[in-house]
């Protein structure tokens, strides 16, 4: 086989046990915030039928999809969660009690452009609400993304929440620029997504574009910039019909902030759409306060997306936080752990005839609980402890005819150095 060929395809990642660990570790958090705030574990197949992803908003996320066709079937690797939890609420709608609380970790595949925090497979902690059409349940999902900042350590004020609604935003639109074409305003959300990545200018010259999916005149696609660049809540509600709705949700949203105690680490910033075509109304972004990374995590609510699938309609409000870019901003803090192979005894037999023994000293450790390791093949004391400590061993049983005499193992702790005799325990 080729040298090259003994690497991973490009944008993924082999897990080795370190690697393995860490990436425990951080979802090990993410489990125990869920289980805190009530929500259930689900899974889903990693491979979907393609329809599921393939909505015609020109969103990206369709562009980068892995897909094949077999046996007559098109099917593709699942590019994000929040699809695979809605065909699943569906398929059960009758028996289910609402709102739910479900929250899924899985892998997930894009083939995309690869950056600092950003590779075509990623592992995802998503957290979904589906049953509850109040901005409460979104002020619980924020409260649920801090939650785990803190256990990871995070010094406060490191990590902001972005927030904006797309209902403001096209409840603004509607009533001027959009005013005769409604249906253009998911396209358009596509497109000022971007906004980040390639700058004010780009994005008007696509919003303008009469080639382009939406097409609107180069002074309204600099209007829409203008209305994006608002990070101040008053000013946008100004922009929006009076009495709206949206204005309202956000409003009340960051009374619930404040009883969380976080609203001083979320602010308003009217360019957050995110660029998927099922958000509905509140979207949020996570992102590092240095401004060095892309968004740590994000989500929003999605009411429409069970009727794009060919359900009923369903309020519903999720957030998925993946584990590259939250890696990245740990090292950034020096956070990230040094975690240690988890393993409390090696047993070893000082002669080839003492293996019976020195198993049946394995067995019952391990029956206690205990991570043991038995040496496997003849080496020298001196090399078993080395190899010891090196895995991180805490204890080391050593099996000798003496040993095996009194019915006892010679029993070394490798943090104090000491010695002992130790009978087999029952």
């Amino acid at each position: 086989m080729a040298k090259g060929k003994l690497q991973p395809p490009r944008g993924t990642r082999d897990f080795f046990p370190e690697d393995l660990r860490l990436r425990q570790w951080f979802f090990e958090h993410c489990r125990a915030v869920a289980h805190q705030f009530a929500f259930e574990e689900v899974d889903a197949p990693i491979v979907e039928h393609a329809e599921l992803f393939t909505r015609k908003a020109g969103e990206e996320i369709v562009e980068q999809l892995y897909h094949f066709e077999i046996h007559g079937r098109h099917l593709a690797l699942r590019p994000e969660l929040t699809p695979s939890i809605a065909r699943m609420v569906m398929s059960r709608a009758g028996a289910l009690r609402f709102p739910l609380r479900w929250f899924a970790i899985g892998q997930n595949w894009r083939y995309e452009r690869m950056t600092r925090g950003r590779k075509r497979e990623h592992y995802q902690w998503n957290a979904e609400i589906i049953g509850a059409a109040e901005v409460s349940a979104e002020a619980e999902l924020m409260a649920a993304i801090f939650s785990v900042f803190g256990r990871l350590g995070l010094p406060p004020g490191s990590v902001k929440l972005r927030v904006n609604s797309r209902a403001l935003l096209e409840e603004t639109l509607l009533a001027g620029i959009l005013r005769k074409r409604p249906e253009i305003f998911a396209p358009l959300c596509v497109i000022v997504d971007k906004l980040s990545k390639i700058g004010t200018d780009a994005v008007a010259q696509l919003l303008s574009d009469p080639a382009g999916p939406v097409g609107i005149a180069a002074s309204d696609a600099r209007d829409v910039v203008d209305l994006l660049s608002v990070q101040d809540l008053e000013a946008a509600v100004k922009n929006a019909p009076a009495d709206s709705p949206s204005a309202r949700d956000l409003g009340r949203l960051f009374a619930l902030l404040d009883a969380y105690e976080i609203s001083e680490h979320v602010v308003f910033d009217a360019s957050v759409v995110r660029g998927l075509a099922y958000y509905t109304g509140v979207v949020f972004e996570a992102f590092d306060a240095a401004g060095t990374l892309r968004a740590v995590c994000g989500g929003g609510r999605y009411d429409r997306l069970f009727e794009t699938l060919g359900g009923k309609s369903m309020p519903a409000v999720g957030f998925g936080f993946g584990d590259v870019v939250i890696q990245e901003l740990l090292a950034d803090h020096g956070l990230l752990p040094e975690l240690s192979r988890p393993l409390d005894a090696i047993v070893f037999a000082m002669e080839d005839a003492l293996r019976p023994e020195a198993i049946r000293w394995a067995r019952q450790l391990r029956g206690t609980g205990q991570a043991v390791e038995i040496v496997l093949d003849p080496a020298r004391l001196k090399r078993v402890y080395a190899d010891a400590d090196r895995a991180g061993a805490r204890r080391v049983y050593l099996i000798g005819p003496d040993e095996l005499e009194r019915g006892v193992a010679r029993v070394r702790d490798l943090q104090t150095g000491d010695e002992r005799d130790e009978k087999l325990p029952d």
